[in-house]
């Protein structure tokens, strides 16, 4: 079973490698990172690169893709290359999978046209704004589309496709495995639960990042 791994410039790197960590455990899987072109691809910090091994076009029909999100997916939103290559591949798929706001670029591509999807909790309105119904779900399946909420829930969809491909005894063999047992030193995980000044905080950082994206996307128009 092909596995498809997105690159792009900007990517979250948990966002990918929590559901490669699960996904490369699963009998029978190939993973494979892809890029729009090959060689390295730097994440959302500058700091971390992974390989694309091969490029968009030499993967047409992966069983599986997983989309990570990233701020980089702002400058993605109308790029035709990467959303067409998602058009295609979702035509062929078992199953197309986004974590964060990978949905966004699901979205984007016209995957997820008034359908149910999760992404990152700051996220939502974007994900409306592009046809989507955002939900507040950490995993979120319509049909043979799964979405995950943001960064970590990535680990909990990966679980989840290998339990609908191989049943529950392997998914936990796999959890196990990986020794997936989430014991957090705070219950803040969610902005339902997190102490308002926290949630603020990290809204307001949020937005200055979106800021200055858009600042930037200016520059380079």
């Amino acid at each position: 079973m092909q596995i498809a791994l997105l690159l792009y410039p900007g990517f979250t790197s948990l966002d990918i490698i929590g559901p490669y960590d699960v996904l490369r455990s699963m009998p029978g899987s190939q993973s494979t990172f892809v890029a729009e072109h090959q060689g390295q691809v730097r994440d959302e910090s500058g700091t971390l690169g992974l390989v694309a091994d091969r490029t968009l076009a030499e993967v047409p029909r992966p069983e599986i893709v997983v989309v990570p999100g990233g701020f980089g997916t702002r400058r993605l939103l109308e790029h035709e290359p990467l959303l067409s290559w998602l058009r295609s591949v979702h035509e062929t798929t078992t199953w197309t999978t986004s974590v964060c706001t990978g949905s966004l670029l699901l979205a984007a591509a016209g995957l997820l046209d008034d359908t149910p999807a999760a992404t990152h909790w700051l996220a939502r309105p974007r994900l409306a704004s592009l046809g989507a119904k955002p939900v507040g779900e950490r995993v979120v399946q319509q049909g043979k589309i799964i979405t995950a909420a943001g960064v970590s829930a990535g680990i909990d969809m990966a679980l989840r496709l290998v339990q609908l491909i191989h049943g529950d005894a392997t998914a936990q063999a796999v959890q196990l495995g990986i020794e997936y047992d989430p014991d957090p030193p705070f219950d803040a995980g969610s902005p339902d639960r997190a102490p308002q000044q926290v949630v603020e905080a990290v809204s307001r950082s949020y937005a200055e990042r979106e800021a200055a994206l858009r600042g930037s996307a200016e520059v380079d128009g």
